[in-house]
């Protein structure tokens, strides 16, 4: 058993390393298909030989002979799901599976800080798990990763797949900022951005720009998004988790003992006529599929009525008539 769980770790470690060159190479195009795939391996490879440390089978118990998937080895370890390892893990190995089927380099702006927290996460838990110095193996500053692509904002996209790839895209990025906002760890992503700043201090700036229709160095000021990319950027699950992370922190309850669920989202859906809301709801037609994704306000609008009724808020939404939000 001890030689077993020694190979599955050095395995482990050998598939890191390779996802690791394979993402920091810059003449490799679809790198982040081949890093996804890799860093699931590590990582499948790396909890399995927890699973036996910890007296755990990692077979299936029809056949002795076929491992279980990485999913069910990612919920034997991380039992709690919103653990944020794990929740980490489950995005990526998500894009791994899209990546079968899509060309996935243009996710690589949203995906990098997910990465770069994988990769953390990785040194941490196998120095844990197995007491392995990654650092034996690699040297520590390979550990941050590089990102080259430059990222295509939403008209782009549409502009270079078709209706249904583009939709595709544009709503798993969305995705993946609303949960970077929602879960706000460091455990789930690491930023890695550039930020700017205007400033009246020219001691302090890098560089100057001006507003003056004049000036070789113009900038313009964005005051409106009115793109429902960005501004209804929830996905009828992601809201789910949003309030439930919200109420969590907030130490919010409501009077339904499974709390803020679908069943709970379809009653507020329902009662108030949300999808008849522009400002809440966004309906997405192609072809003949129709889905909606949701704004920031809803989220707030949400929020503010459990705070006002939490103790009567879901036998208020039983009733049958529906009710304009804010009247």
């Amino acid at each position: 058993m001890v030689n077993e769980q020694k190979r599955l770790v050095e395995k482990s470690v050998e598939a890191f390393i390779v996802g690791l060159e394979l993402y920091n190479k810059p003449t490799i195009k679809y790198r982040v298909e081949g890093f996804s795939f890799f860093i699931v391996n590590a990582w499948e490879l790396m909890l399995k030989a927890e699973m036996l440390n910890r007296g755990m089978s990692i077979y299936y118990r029809d056949s002795n002979d076929r491992t279980i998937s990485v999913d069910v080895a990612v919920r034997s370890i991380y039992s709690d799901k919103k653990t944020r390892i794990r929740l980490n893990l489950e995005k990526i190995i998500e894009l791994r599976n899209i990546s079968t089927h899509y060309i996935t380099e243009d996710y690589e702006q949203k995906y990098a800080p997910l990465f770069q927290a994988c990769v953390l996460n990785y040194a941490n838990e196998l120095k844990r798990f197995h007491n392995v110095d990654i650092s034996d193996y690699i040297s520590q500053n390979f550990l941050t990763i590089t990102s080259s692509y430059e990222p295509l904002d939403n008209e782009q996209i549409k502009l270079k797949y078709t209706p249904e790839v583009a939709t595709r895209f544009i709503q798993q990025a969305n995705e993946v900022d609303v949960l970077r906002e929602v879960y706000n760890s460091d455990k789930f992503s690491i930023n890695i951005r550039q930020n700017l700043y205007i400033t009246k201090k020219n001691d302090t700036a890098d560089f100057a720009v001006s507003i003056e229709k004049g000036s070789d160095n113009h900038v313009e000021i964005v005051k409106e998004l009115k793109d429902p990319s960005n501004t209804h950027r929830y996905s009828y699950q992601s809201v789910i988790t949003a309030i439930q992370e919200k109420m969590s922190k907030d130490n919010l309850h409501i009077d339904y003992p499974k709390g803020f669920n679908s069943y709970v989202l379809n009653l507020v859906i329902d009662f108030y006529g949300i999808k008849d809301e522009p400002k809440y709801a966004y309906k997405h037609t192609i072809g003949n599929q129709e889905h909606y994704t949701y704004s920031q306000q809803f989220i707030d609008f949400i929020l503010s009525e459990i705070k006002k009724n939490s103790d009567v808020f879901v036998e208020s939404l039983k009733k049958s008539k529906k009710i304009t939000p804010g009247t």
